[in-house]
Order: C-alpha cells, then structure tokens, then sequence
C-alpha cells in the first residue's frame, strides 16, 4: 500500500487524533482543511522515504537536474521537459538529496541503527482495526516491524533538531510521539493478536551534520501513559461524533471549566 493509497483508506490515525488534545473543535477544522505541505515537510517526507525504502524512492520522487535557468526560454523547455518525463512525481532538488544521502551514511556508522533499519523485518507495515471500547475504525503505518529475541519490536525513524535522550524525552510528550507509540503497539497487538504489548523503538537522527544517531525505548511508564492517552482520546472522538458537538476549550456535552492552584503556589498560611 503506498503513501496515497493509505491516505485515503478509512481510519483514524495518529497525526489526526493527536490534534484533539488540543481541542475537538481544531480536530475537526483541520481534518476538513489539511495544512499545505510545507518545504520542511516536504524534505521530511522525501528523507523519510529514502532512508526506509531507497530501492522505490524513484518510483515516487524525482530529483531536480541541476543548471537549469528557468527564467530563459531553453531553461523553461527544459524544465517543463523534465515535469512532463516525471509526472505524478514529487520533485525534490539535489542538494536536499545530498544531504539525505550524508543521514544514510552516518546512519550506516551505527551498527545497532543500521541493523534496526536494514535488518531483518518488515518496512512501511499499514495495520487497520476496530478499538474495542469506542468502536472507532483506526490506522496506522510502521516505519518498521521486527523481531528482537523473538519478541515483536516496532522500530519508528524520526529526524529531530536535537537527538539528545533527555530533549527528545522531553520532545516526546509535547509532539504526540507518547500517543504514536500507544498506538502503533496497539495495532500489533490486536493485529497480531498477541498478548504482550511490543516493545517500541525511536531510531532518532538530528538533521544537520554530523547528523549524530541515537536509539531510545520506550519506557514501560511512558507507554502506560500513551496508553492513557490514546484511549482518553478515542474515546472523546467518538463522543464528539455521537453528540455532533465539537467545542473548543469546553467540555464535550456542556459545562465550564474551573481554575486550580498550580503545584508552586503555598497556600498555607505562616503564623505571625
């Protein structure tokens, strides 16, 4: 199944669920208008590609010709030569591809990296299925599915400004990766109907050079609150849906929200 075929099959996934931590009302605008794809993104997506799947990388992406001025006329039938001989294909330029080409070496420096990668296991695995309490149909796509010591082991590649353990820990629970991690497992499980959750693995490379590598598992504490909340979130959608109500900062069916006193505040009082 490739990345557009995906897209369009039936199912909740991470990325969407994710944004009803902020609101039902933001989860609903942006599933009816999905963002542009940034530059970044776009970069993202094509590293992504190339560094998991480099032998249909082609298939999908076409790299820019270099030299090229299309503010001249040979220029613009040159270009449009190109577009025409590539269509349906993201273009991407090659210095851009000179540098996922520099990530793929430095991954290819960490033997443990490497062999999580390219080793042994199953690559871009979509698994659909029905979340028993909520009824809710959802989806997700593995970077990676492996076996370590006979025991499944979801293995997700993420690129990060910083690939430190503590930053991106810290990283983890404000970017939904806590909720990737619950969910990807999940479907492993009930898929493979297995009766211990998988072990769940960040291969994490930072983007600019030397583009160092570091491998992070996911603790069993921190899997408990994905845990949490995936189903703290499924389970909203699915009350949203049934009640037609998507509302902003208030609660789902009516009500109001309350102040408390934050963790640092001292309430008692000192005797004079």
């Amino acid at each position: 199944m490739n990345e557009r075929e995906y897209n369009e099959a039936e199912g909740i996934r991470r990325s969407d669920l994710w944004k009803m931590e902020d609101s039902p009302e933001k989860f609903k605008y942006f599933l009816e208008h999905p963002v542009e794809q940034t530059p970044a993104m776009a970069f993202g997506s094509a590293c992504h590609k190339f560094i998991l799947e480099p032998e249909s990388f082609l298939d999908e992406y076409a790299i820019a010709p270099e030299g090229i001025n299309r503010r001249t006329k040979e220029g613009k039938e040159q270009w449009e030569t190109f577009c025409n001989a590539n269509e349906g294909k993201t273009i991407v330029n090659a210095e851009d591809m000179q540098i996922a080409a520099e990530m793929r070496t430095a991954l290819d420096h960490c033997p443990l990296a490497n062999k999580l990668i390219y080793g042994k296991g199953e690559t871009e695995m979509p698994f659909f299925w029905t979340d028993k309490r909520s009824g809710e149909l959802c989806k997700v796509k593995l970077d990676r599915l492996v076996k370590i010591n006979r025991r499944y082991a979801v293995v997700d590649y993420k690129t990060a400004q910083s690939a430190e353990t503590e930053k991106f820990n810290r990283a983890m629970f404000t970017l939904g990766y806590t909720l990737q991690a619950a969910m990807y497992t999940e479907a492993v499980m009930r898929c493979k109907k297995l009766r211990r959750r998988p072990d769940f693995i960040f291969v994490v490379q930072e983007k600019k050079a030397p583009y160092s590598v570091n491998v992070i598992k996911v603790s069993k504490e921190v899997m408990e609150y994905g845990v949490k909340q995936f189903h703290t979130l499924i389970n909203k959608l699915h009350t949203c849906k049934m009640l037609d109500e998507w509302p902003g900062y208030l609660p789902v069916g009516g009500g109001m929200n309350h102040t408390d006193l934050p963790n640092w505040v001292d309430f008692d009082e000192e005797d004079e």
